[in-house]
């Protein structure tokens, strides 16, 4: 074999092994198709979240006053810098829909030292510290037209999703 067959042969390898990698699948196929991959290939990062969540629309409030009263089951209600799980929908993508995390605060909930005997110290949302998402990569697959223009391939794409907050010290500028 000479230089150039080998190139053909290994342009002809690629580009099949191209055409098998993003094969286009039917309207009726996608959804079996993208739970099997993401299913099998992606076995981290399961398609379907199942934490409770709220609806996006509804305002993010600090739950200073909450914190004081008994412990909720859930991380999320007993961290200084609480967060809640939102729904988001990505058209065109698999899964579809997923949950998020939404930090509930601007700054972070500390106890008062009010040194006041007999009395509880009080909680407060503190702006000297700064809630902040913490954000995982997770595995998407996204529904792309295929060149016929009637079927679609599943690309796998990464994003970076909220998965909680935690409480940091504010930015400050270097000068």
């Amino acid at each position: 074999m000479d230089l150039k067959q080998i190139l053909i042969f290994g342009l002809l390898i690629a580009s099949v092994w191209t055409d098998k990698m993003y094969r286009c699948y039917g309207e009726h196929e996608l959804d079996d198709v993208a739970e099997r991959k993401l299913r099998t290939h992606y076995r981290l990062l399961q398609p379907a979240d199942t934490l409770p969540s709220q609806a996006s629309d509804t305002p993010a409030v600090c739950p200073v006053e909450l914190f004081q009263q008994a412990t909720p089951d859930h991380i999320s209600g007993r961290s200084v810098s609480p967060w809640r799980y939102i729904l988001k929908t990505l058209k065109d993508h698999f899964p579809s829909t997923y949950t998020e995390a939404q930090c509930l605060c601007s700054g972070c909930i500390l106890i008062q030292d009010n040194s006041v005997p007999d009395k509880r110290p009080l909680p407060v949302e503190s702006y000297d510290y700064n809630s902040v998402p913490i954000k995982q990569s997770k595995v998407f697959l996204k529904r792309e037209l295929c060149s016929d223009g009637k079927k679609y391939s599943l690309k796998p794409v990464t994003l970076n999703v909220a998965v909680g907050c935690t409480c940091a010290r504010v930015k400050t500028s270097s000068s």
